[in-house]
């Protein structure tokens, strides 16, 4: 089974995004909330949050089913930054020139699955590999 959870317009670079989320790529889902919630960033805060909330779409839709998971059976299949809008601010320069500041913001997707019963976190890491 899968979800996905999806937050846009970040107020925090995509590049500082990316630096949390490789903490967490491939990890159980109990385990990624341990890690972000150890480290001191916005960024993590963020997508602790969206992590939260894919976790939910997840057990809802196993609610529907008949179905019940443990965070620990909850494995992040993707999880990616990509750059949201740029709001342009002018910053005044020397001898009357300005100089411009991109204040960037970016849109976080975060994407989980089930593990089978059969099915290990070691055979996933195989599968993402590969594919």
């Amino acid at each position: 089974m899968q979800a996905r959870a999806l937050k846009k317009y970040i107020k925090s670079s995509p590049r500082k995004m990316r630096l949390v989320i490789d903490l967490i790529r491939g990890k159980s889902a109990e385990e990624a909330l341990n890690i972000l919630s150890s480290t001191p960033n916005l960024a993590a805060r963020m997508t602790k949050d969206v992590l939260r909330s894919a976790i939910s779409n997840l057990n809802n839709k196993a609610k529907e089913e008949g179905m019940t998971y443990d965070n620990h059976e909850i494995v992040i299949k993707a999880i990616f930054s990509n750059q949201g809008p740029s709001m342009k601010r002018i910053r005044p320069a020397p001898m009357g020139r300005a100089f411009r500041i991109r204040k960037r913001s970016n849109h976080l997707t975060v994407e989980l699955q089930t593990l089978d019963h059969n099915q290990s976190l070691l055979e996933t890491d195989k599968i993402e590999s590969e594919g």
